[in-house]
């Protein structure tokens, strides 16, 4: 009987051949395409990122999406006049070529929640309600020493409205979204349709929120980049998202963008 050991070229061949397979890019939005800001309203696009994901989607045969806690209208009108397949919602919103194909329903204690986070919001200078309709948020960034406090409201507004409703935190947020919604969830449903089919999944994101994203890469063989530090199961890093600007824009000149972008 003969064992045959794999020549050291043959491993680089094929890892060469995993780093230049067509990829399917998935891109969280804050923290990730623009900068973490003081209030949800203040974040600001670089001019020239819109213009590149347009490229980069063009060469990538369309497969590029947006994955992200903004609703699908926010992100359509900071990156306008482009309209890009967009995970809304943490994934409560997927919309894909033009159609939206799942939108979670409005949960029915929502309206009764939004009165309990606006009321805290109204006592609590620095505190920001984010009204989603299909989700909320709660962000203390403004208010740093009130996280507890805010916490123990989420947690008790997400105990109260049941098993439909799961409660998210980040980054200075907490958001109740529709238990069924995930990033990982979106993008896994998203692999499964044109153009994204076949490709290697990349996922960039930067937060608590984006684990369940690496996860889900991780679990289709692809590549999963977290912007900054933090405990994180993805398998790469890259500075901030400036650093990431620049490798984006790189790679819209050159008209190509594949795993071995992010080396």
């Amino acid at each position: 009987m003969m064992t045959l050991i794999e020549p050291d070229s043959v491993s680089e061949i094929r890892d060469f051949a995993a780093a230049e397979q067509d990829i399917a890019l998935f891109l969280d939005f804050d923290g990730t395409l623009v900068e973490i800001a003081p209030s949800p309203d203040d974040v600001r696009l670089d001019r020239l990122v819109a213009p590149a994901l347009e490229t980069l989607r063009t060469s990538l045969g369309g497969a590029l999406a947006l994955v992200s806690g903004r609703p699908v209208a926010f992100l359509d009108e900071v990156l306008t006049p482009y309209h890009f397949d967009t995970a809304g919602l943490h994934g409560a919103q997927i919309r894909v070529n033009g159609q939206i194909l799942s939108q979670a329903d409005v949960p029915v204690a929502m309206r009764e929640a939004m009165r309990d986070l606006v009321r805290f919001a109204n006592s609590n200078v620095g505190i920001i309600i984010e009204d989603k309709r299909i989700s909320a948020a709660l962000h203390w960034r403004l208010a740093p020493q009130l996280k507890d406090e805010a916490l123990d409201l989420m947690r008790a507004v997400a105990k109260r409205m049941g098993p439909g409703v799961r409660l998210q935190e980040g980054k200075s947020v907490a958001e109740l979204v529709p238990a069924g919604a995930s990033k990982g969830a979106a993008i896994t449903s998203m692999m499964q349709i044109t153009p994204y089919a076949g490709r290697r999944p990349v996922f960039i994101g930067d937060d608590i929120t984006d684990e369940a994203g690496f996860e889900a890469v991780n679990a289709l063989g692809g590549l999963s980049i977290r912007i900054g530090g933090g405990d994180t199961c993805a398998t790469r890093r890259i500075e901030s998202p400036t650093d990431l600007r620049t490798i984006l824009l790189a790679a819209a000149e050159r008209g190509s963008l594949t795993a071995s972008s992010f080396s």
